[in-house]
Parts: structure tokens; sequence; C-alpha cells
């Protein structure tokens, strides 16, 4: 793939007519859940893959829906009786969601389709075989509460990366803007969604993260470096219906320097670590995790009181440095944190990953082993021997001892996760508020979903261990002793936690003071990771203690 420019004019977004190109897409159920009915579950699945032809011989007929899946999503011109039949033709040509093509429709056996038998129709209302092939991806995408949504991207760029399903070698390159992939729908899910007067989508790419915070956000500012993506985040919104942000060009916070600090600051940035900046939507142009640092480094200056920022991130695995110090080292002052790594790659695997996105794995041989050596010479040079990806939240919380959690969770988890999110924060406030003292007066109550399992050989007459596994939300498991989970299955909030042990204490033989004071520590872990929540009535003092 050459580093080329973009090709295609992007569409107009008219008011009006934009409106009245969505309700045709809802008419003919150019949704998610109608994509889903119509293709099936295996091409469905092939069509995220970024496989276009199970697809393809799945949209053979030419209702309007297997039309605008043709036009939309697998780049296929079509006649212009057919189009006239799936929207507003006349309307889509003069603002340039379609344009002419330049041969007639791909029917019958195309070179273009690949697939035997796929028709179109063609000669109907005097307009021969004449086709028209869109100029931009239009992915369905379905909102949180069910919204149908439409995410806006380049040509080929609707799902996976830019080596995606139908990409033509001549229409994208450095500033190619994707849509939907899988960084971004995990960034949408795991932030907070809690009301904010401002929000602020930083590198704003299709618009999906600002399509989210639009439902939220009194007011919500997209910025990106690429022009371009600024313009297609602004498609996104329009024909989702959604108010239209504000757009500002630019790198990192410099768009914004001079606005008022966000509630929200959400953020899927050009995190690769890539030894030259080569898209634009991947490589940010910084040295090694520079840019993921100095994103987090400089978000407190933009937070209001209480504000989340949320992200995407790589950092390096470098020789000698706990990767946990590295990252605690970019966080600012008064900003609690909550810092997962989901995922790390050898320098080797990474660079894989990444020169297949670019295409490179297309290039010849040599050319394909320079890059190769490129990308090792990096790492090399800057001692890096593997790279983590996770997500980094932050909250303004002015806290003189921030609360700071950073851990490795590779295991499934339960999106959306924004809530829970929202939750660990609270939980920390709870916890940097209240001594071990304190601790023991409060009432607790077991989290929803909580089970427990006991691990130990067949026939056993005690179990080897306890474990407390979560059914919702990080889907954690953790070990507890005897004591630990006693006192978890007793907590309904009707007891203080020292009521609790004293009775354990009886059960077990143990002397009450001493099992007060080993316990605190096990009782903030389970609170921290969400197994226990402190009751509403949690500050009550029994009498007679």
């Amino acid at each position: 793939m050459g580093d080329v420019s973009t090709s295609e004019r992007l569409p107009a977004a008219d008011p009006e007519r934009t409106g009245r190109l969505r309700e045709a897409l809802r008419a003919a159920d150019f949704t998610a859940d109608g994509l889903l009915d119509l293709l099936g579950g295996p091409a469905y699945a092939a069509l995220a893959r970024s496989e276009a032809v199970p697809a393809l011989r799945a949209t053979r007929g030419t209702s309007p829906l297997e039309t605008l899946v043709r036009l939309f999503l697998l780049q296929r011109s079509v006649p212009r009786a057919q189009a006239r039949n799936a929207l507003p033709l006349d309307e889509a040509l003069a603002d340039g969601w379609l344009v002419p093509a330049d041969g007639p429709d791909d029917d019958g056996a195309s070179s273009a389709s690949g697939v035997p038998g796929a028709s179109g129709a063609s000669g109907a209302s005097g307009e021969g075989n004449e086709a028209v092939r869109a100029t931009v991806d239009v992915r369905p995408y379905a909102g949180p509460e069910g919204q149908d949504w439409w995410v806006v991207a380049d040509l080929g760029c609707a799902v996976g990366g830019a080596s995606g399903v139908g990409m033509p070698e001549g229409v994208h390159g450095r500033d190619v803007v994707l849509g939907v992939g899988g960084a971004s729908t995990t960034l949408a899910g795991i932030t907070v969604r809690r009301p904010v007067d401002r929000a602020l989508d930083l590198g704003t790419g299709s618009g999906l993260q600002a399509l989210h915070a639009a439902q939220h956000a009194r007011s919500v500012t997209a910025t990106d470096l690429n022009p371009r993506a600024l313009a297609v985040a602004r498609l996104t919104l329009a024909l989702s219906g959604a108010p239209e942000p504000l757009l500002r060009e630019g790198t990192l916070f410099d768009p914004v320097a001079d606005e008022e600090p966000y509630g929200l600051i959400v953020s899927n940035p050009p995190f690769v670590i890539s030894p030259r900046a080569r898209l634009t939507y991947r490589d940010g142009g910084m040295a090694g995790d520079d840019l993921c640092r100095t994103l987090v480094e400089r978000s407190a200056d933009r937070l209001a009181p209480g504000g989340y920022c949320q992200l995407l991130a790589n950092w390096e695995h470098c020789d000698g440095e706990d990767w946990r110090e590295r990252l605690r080292s970019w966080l600012p002052a008064g900003c609690d944190a909550w810092i997962v790594q989901r995922e790390v790659q050898d320098v080797a695997q990474y660079a894989e990953l990444w020169l297949r996105d670019a295409g490179d794995h297309r290039a010849g041989a040599e050319e394909y082993a320079a890059r190769y050596g490129e990308w090792l010479d990096e790492f090399e040079s800057r001692g890096t021997t593997a790279v983590g990806f996770g997500w980094i939240s932050l909250r303004n919380s002015g806290a003189d001892e921030p609360a700071v959690v950073i851990e490795e969770w590779p295991h499934p988890v339960e999106q959306p996760l924004g809530e829970e999110v929202a939750r660990h924060f609270e939980r920390q406030d709870f916890l940097r508020a209240t001594d071990d003292a304190a601790l023991l007066d409060c009432h607790f109550t077991l989290a929803e979903g909580v089970v427990q399992e006991q691990v130990g050989m067949p026939g056993a007459e005690d179990p080897e261990h306890v474990v407390l596994r979560q059914q919702r939300g990080m889907l954690r498991a953790t070990k507890v002793d005897t004591v630990g989970a006693g006192f978890a299955g007793v907590c309904d909030g009707t007891l203080p936690a020292w009521r609790i042990l004293d009775a354990i204490a009886q059960l077990v033989g143990e002397d009450p003071v001493l099992l007060r004071d080993r316990t605190p520590a096990a009782i903030r872990l389970l609170v921290e990771q969400g197994f226990l929540l402190p009751a509403a009535d949690g500050r009550q003092r029994p009498q007679g203690r």
C-alpha cells in the first residue's frame, strides 16, 4: 500500500436531505438487526472480519436492503433504478453519497464481485444499465439503548483495518478514516455514561465516541489532526440524527487549550508504537509511547472537578523497568487512576500485526523484510521487549493521595463496563475516607451475581480453597480463606462488620480481637474489587462495642 492521499470527495450533510436519507435507511431495515437477519450469523461475522464473499452471496437479490448493503458495505455498483428503489437517488447523487459508476453494474458473474450468479436489476424506468456507486462506507450500528445509528468511513473501512472489505488501492492513504472496529467499541463500552455539561472526543476519527457522548452531554467537542476525519464525524452524527458537535482541528489538547474544562474526555488515539508515522489514524508521530504519556499527563488540566478521562493506549515494556511503574509515572497529580492491561505482545508479534494493518504483508519479500527490520531496530534501540495494550481511566478527584490501581486482566469481561468504572472510583472514595476502625463499623452487602466455588480433591472433607467469582462486570475471581468466605456469605447489610467477625471468631475458636485486627485488609480488597459493597447505612455505629 502506497502513502497516497484519499481521493473521494465526501458527501455534504444538508440536514433535511440527510434526514430523508436516514429515514430511507431505516425503512429498508439497513440497521444492525436488519443486517444480521439478512446475512445470517456466519456471513455477518465474516463481514466483521473484513471477508466479503459470504455477504456478496447473501445479497444477490434486488430488495432495498440488499441494494444498500452492496452499495455502502461491499462497494459494488448497482443500477440506478435499483438504487432509486432503496433511497432518494437524486438527492444522494446531488449531495455526493453516490456517484455515477465508471461502468455497468456489478451483475452476473462480475469480476468485481467474484460471486457466480450475483444478480442486479437493470433496464427499469428508462435508466438503462447505468449504474451508481457509493463514495463512503456506511455501517449500521446499534446504540446502547437500541438506537439505529450509522457510522461513516472511507471506502473499505467500515469494518476491520485499512486493508478491509473491498479496499480499492488508490482510494486510501495516510489520512484514511476508519469506521467501527474492536478498539472503538471497547472504548465506547468502558466509558462512563453519566450526564455531563461538556464532553471532548479527542482524535474523533469517524465520530463514534462523539456520537455516544451526544446522548448524555449537553455539548460535545470533537478534535482531530486529520481534517477529513472531522468531516466524516460530522456525517456520522448527522446521519444518525445527533446534534452537530463542535469540530476543532489539531493535535492533542491544542485545539481546546482555551476552552472550559470537560466532564468527560474520551480518546481512541493513534497509539501504535511504530518506527515512522505513515497512517494518521494509527501512528501518532511521537517516539515510543510518548503520545499516550503526553495525553495522560496533560489531561488533568482539561478535566472539570470529578470529570473522567478515558482512553485506550499502548505502552512499552522495557528492560529493567516495571511496566506498572512506567505507567504510574505518567499520572497527573490529583487524579485517581484505574489502568487495566488487557494484552501483551512481544515485539515480533506487535510488528507483524501492524505490518499487516498497513498492507505491508502484500509487498515484495525484500521490501517486507526491510520494513519488518525497521520495527525491530526501533524496539532494540529503545530497549523495548514487549508492548502492552489496555484501558486507562482517570478521574479528577483532587485528592492529595490519589487512589491508583494498575493491574493485568487478560480475561473476558462483560461489556458495557462504564457503570462499573464509575462504581470503582466511588468505592475508592469510600476506602480513602474510611480507616480500619470505621471500616469494622460499616455494613456491607454481597454484590449481585457473586457465587462461591469450593476447590479440592473429589471426596475430600474440606476444600483446599474457596473462590468468590463475579458473574457480572469484570468477572473477577479471588481466593478467600474460611473467614473471608463466611464473612462475604453473611453480608446482607443488616449487621456491622465487627459483629459478623465476632460471630465467626466464636465458630472457629479464634480470639475476636485478633480477628478484627487482621481482617480489614481482606475486606478492603473485596470492596476494591467489587465483591462487597458498602450498604447505604454503612456508617451506623452500634452501641456497646
